[in-house]
């Protein structure tokens, strides 16, 4: 089973290329963040009509997420628990069924955090914990369980070009880079790490001053594993190349491949 995870800066400016990457890439599930559009706006019978059953918690102009699978989606959630009075779309999680057992997945689009000084570096922080309480809940049922999506979290200086540029960067701030790591701790694993410790490996280049063409990037962009879905794990993929097409978002796909037959 292939899963994919991108965040396409808007689903209307970036349908051609969400196309060609299902021909491309033929994941067999994808994590979408950051939509810009509500339920209804959602290109829903063009990605149908590629082979997908589609799962969206959008919302205006802002935010929004979203899970396309080959094969049905059940149990879906829209929202992350524990966040009386937020109404911000960035948690979306479904259940995928198998011969061999089910795949749960969740599109996460975690709050960028800046600027730190103001309310939404605590909102970020808050969100994470929030996070990992509910992957706490959800590591209890022992399935094949993955993690999907912007983080908005550079992990360690090697995922960053230079990480020197980021020192006051919610990004990178210890609190932010912390609690990514108590994520961890509760049994997950970053699929890309597990496959590749080497550093250059970036999903994200800033629109400005030639980032992209000077490989100046970020990996904000993660697959996390749960035990049962890292005895699976067979390899892991950032598509570069989709930064260099015409008008793409500034984040790149992520690709996870498990061995889960049937």
């Amino acid at each position: 089973m292939r899963i994919a995870t991108w965040n396409v800066n808007s689903i209307k400016q970036r349908l051609e290329h969400l196309g060609e990457f299902l021909k491309t890439s033929n994941p067999d599930v994808v994590c979408l963040q950051e939509l810009k559009c509500v339920d209804e706006a959602f290109p829903r019978l063009e990605v149908e009509a590629l082979g997908y059953n589609v799962a969206t918690h959008g919302q205006k102009a802002y935010n929004g997420v979203a899970i396309l699978s080959k094969r049905p989606l059940e149990d879906v959630r829209c929202g992350l628990p524990g966040g009386d009075g937020d109404d911000h779309a960035r948690y979306i999680e479904g259940v995928i069924s198998t011969d061999r057992g089910v795949v749960r997945v969740a599109s996460i689009y975690l709050p960028n955090g800046n600027p730190v000084g103001t309310p939404k570096f605590p909102y970020k922080l808050a969100w994470l914990d929030r996070l990992t309480v509910h992957a706490r809940e959800l590591l209890k049922l022992e399935e094949n369980l993955v993690l999907c999506g912007d983080f908005n979290v550079i992990p360690e200086p090697q995922d960053a070009a230079d990480p020197a540029l980021w020192v006051n960067d919610a990004l990178f701030q210890p609190e932010s880079r912390a609690r990514f790591r108590a994520l961890l701790d509760l049994g997950f694993v970053d699929a890309l790490r597990a496959c590749n410790d080497q550093p250059g490996l970036y999903t994200f280049w800033d629109y400005q001053a030639g980032a992209f063409q000077r490989n100046n990037g970020i990996r904000i962009d993660h697959l996390l594993l749960s035990p049962q879905a890292q005895d699976k794990l067979q390899s892991t993929s950032i598509r570069k190349d989709v930064r260099g097409w015409e008008k793409p978002s500034d984040h790149v796909p992520v690709l996870v491949e498990l061995k889960i037959d049937g």
